[in-house]
């Protein structure tokens, strides 16, 4: 799970696109978002969650870099949300097994 974790901190995207997804990830609701951005109904566990997520990220940013036609700032955003929001529950989770363990 640390590791999924070391790959979200190890994105680095523009500024702007990370302050914006930090302020709409505090309104992140993931039984509503998370389906909506990953283009399913079910909803998988947190780290596959992550994992798919940064998949799309990385489209997302390949389409960014080349300034493509097709390149879109509103779901970029989006995606970015959906990782920071679903890194902060995954961060949580470990905490809990850890203080259970502890």
């Amino acid at each position: 799970m640390l590791d999924i974790l070391s790959l979200v901190g190890a994105l680095n995207r523009p500024s702007l696109l990370v302050r914006t997804a930090r302020i709409g990830a505090d309104s992140y609701r993931r039984s509503v978002h998370l389906p909506r951005v990953l283009g399913t109904v079910a909803i998988p566990r947190t780290g596959q969650a992550i994992l798919k997520l940064l998949e799309i990220e990385a489209d997302c940013e390949d389409r960014r870099v080349a300034d493509r036609a097709d390149y879109s700032v509103a779901r970029h955003v989006e995606v970015l949300i959906a990782i920071m929001a679903e890194a902060r529950l995954l961060r949580a989770s470990v905490r809990d097994v850890e203080q259970t363990a502890g």
